[in-house]
């Protein structure tokens, strides 16, 4: 495995996305998951809950899940998660203690903040929400779930997404997957939905409200997306076999024309047992709808099968980094 050279370029820029992508994980918590009692999943879904349960800094509760999830994880897995790991468990453990200290757990997305209740109408009181102030008092908001929800997987999803992109991962439920990985063979991905999912059903304790962890799952779904676009990038790329009795020519357009390469190999048909030449070929979107109707016009009959591919590395692509 390589490793990065301190103070290389490769490795400022991996702390970097680790300091950036913790202050991001950060604020998603403390400003928009918690003052609507969202528990996305993780360490800190759990927090936010039993920060609503009962009233102790979220900071404090994450402290006293993620030391012994590390604890337990080395001993169980070994030292696997790596430096980058515990640094930015600490980076976001110290930014949502400063976010709780200087903000508090006043929401940024509402449609306006009632300081005395008593002034609205009855009909209307059960939607408000309770939080407390820096001065301790406690005051209520007017949720807008919809727009906090969207924002709240957005944030999410770039904050991971840049922890991810380090190398790094941001502990929690992670490390319980890998637990329960060792000993059960189910997979990683599998047990995460699985453990995340259970952690939203926990909104209940704070309050019994059906819509709060379907709230909180749609934000794991928009987390997941947002991921996904920030550790892989916005590029489709498309895998195509085509088989086709105009080979030359197909080859020729591949090459020449669209400065692409390719491998061919031979494959006999199952229903005629005639052997006939196959290409694989990795293109971008708009190349392969070039391709495609070039193909249309060289070989009406040829047979094309198109995978997407969300990561390509190699030559002419992403560098094997």
């Amino acid at each position: 495995m390589n490793q990065e050279k301190i103070f290389s370029k490769q490795w400022c820029m991996a702390y970097l996305y680790i300091i950036i992508g913790s202050l991001i994980f950060a604020i998603g918590d403390v400003m928009f998951a918690n003052p609507y009692i969202l528990a996305p999943g993780g360490v800190y879904g759990l927090a936010n809950v039993l920060n609503h349960v009962h009233p102790w800094e979220i900071s404090n509760y994450s402290l006293c899940m993620d030391i012994p999830l590390l604890l337990i994880g080395t001993l169980i897995l070994g030292p696997k998660f790596g430096v980058k790991t515990v640094v930015s468990i600490i980076l976001i453990w110290a930014f949502v203690k400063g976010i709780e200290n200087f903000w508090g757990y006043a929401p940024i997305i509402h449609n306006g903040i009632v300081d005395n209740p008593e002034e609205i109408p009855e009909f209307f009181k059960n939607s408000l929400i309770a939080f407390p102030d820096k001065a301790g008092k406690t005051v209520y908001f007017i949720p807008d779930y919809f727009l906090n929800t969207i924002l709240t997987g957005a944030v999410y999803g770039i904050a991971i997404g840049l922890i991810f992109k380090s190398g790094a991962t941001s502990g929690g439920s992670d490390i319980i997957a890998m637990i329960f990985h060792k000993y059960t063979k189910i997979s990683l991905g599998t047990l995460v939905i699985v453990i995340d999912s259970l952690i939203t059903l926990t909104t209940f304790l704070a309050a019994p409200k059906i819509y709060l962890p379907i709230y909180s799952i749609i934000v794991i779904v928009l987390e997941g997306w947002i991921i996904d676009l920030i550790v892989d990038g916005f590029k489709t790329y498309k895998t195509i076999f085509i088989v086709t009795d105009k080979y030359e020519e197909v080859r020729s357009f591949i090459i020449n024309d669209m400065q692409r390469g390719g491998t061919c190999f031979l494959g006999t048909g199952m229903y005629a047992g005639k052997e006939r030449h196959v290409i694989y070929t990795t293109l971008s979107r708009r190349e392969y709808i070039r391709l495609r109707q070039q193909i249309a016009t060289i070989d009406p009959h040829a047979f094309i099968n198109i995978i997407s591919s969300n990561e390509i590395m190699g030559n002419g692509f992403k560098a094997l980094k």
